[in-house]
């Protein structure tokens, strides 16, 4: 494990590595557009990516569009999406922000993390990846592997998502952002998980990772 290095060399000798092993990061959630990227997201709350993209092609059969979407009811919506947990919230959610998207944005999706935050049941995280791989701003949304990771290089202290996403911001190259978070997460899942964790196997972790990990 490598100790003498700074905050910034970790940053720089990791992003090299997650590079090197992921060129190209293909958005995990299935959709077509930004619309049905945003309902794929929201859908992802407390919930697999594989299993989301189980769901979303039967949802997106019956509406893939707000027009589409208003004219289901809550409780069909609620009855497609089932099985990806947190039904009835994601449902009104669903509902309610394809109304809005017609009545203040003209169907579409607004391009601004404001106008995205305010809509029904779309946080930070969920504005983040829209603006990111919908429409390409950089942005570094936050999840649990990137918090966890983050926290396991040395690279933030933990604290919380808010300050995780500020060291991340301040490390990393703008235009890396888009990228890099896909990549955190993809090596999240396979090399560094939460649970059953070897730091000493790990490719990232066992030169850069935090002295508790070994303990």
């Amino acid at each position: 494990m490598t100790t003498d290095l700074t905050r910034q060399q970790k940053a720089d000798a990791i992003a090299a590595i997650l590079d090197e092993l992921y060129p190209e990061t293909p958005i995990p959630l299935r959709h077509s557009d930004p619309y049905t990227l945003l309902i794929a997201v929201l859908l992802s709350a407390q919930s697999t990516d594989a299993r989301v993209n189980t769901i979303t092609p039967v949802l997106f059969e019956r509406a893939s569009t707000p027009e589409e979407m208003v004219q289901l009811s809550v409780d069909e919506i609620r009855d497609i999406i089932r099985p990806v947990g947190l039904a009835p919230r994601k449902s009104q959610a669903i509902y309610d922000l394809s109304h809005i998207l017609l009545q203040k944005h003209g169907g579409q999706v607004p391009q601004s993390f404001a106008e995205l935050e305010a809509l029904p049941g779309v946080g930070h995280k969920t504005a983040s990846v829209v603006m990111s791989q919908a429409f390409g701003v950089p942005a570094v949304p936050v999840d649990t592997h990137i918090h966890r990771l983050m926290y396991r290089w040395g690279l933030s202290n933990g604290k919380n998502v808010k300050q995780t996403e500020k060291d991340i911001k301040a490390l990393f190259p703008r235009e890396s952002w888009n990228k890099l978070h896909l990549q955190i997460i993809f090596f999240g899942r396979s090399y560094c998980p939460a649970r059953g964790h070897d730091p000493r196997e790990c490719p990232i972790c066992s030169k850069y990772g935090i002295p508790e990990l070994f303990e």
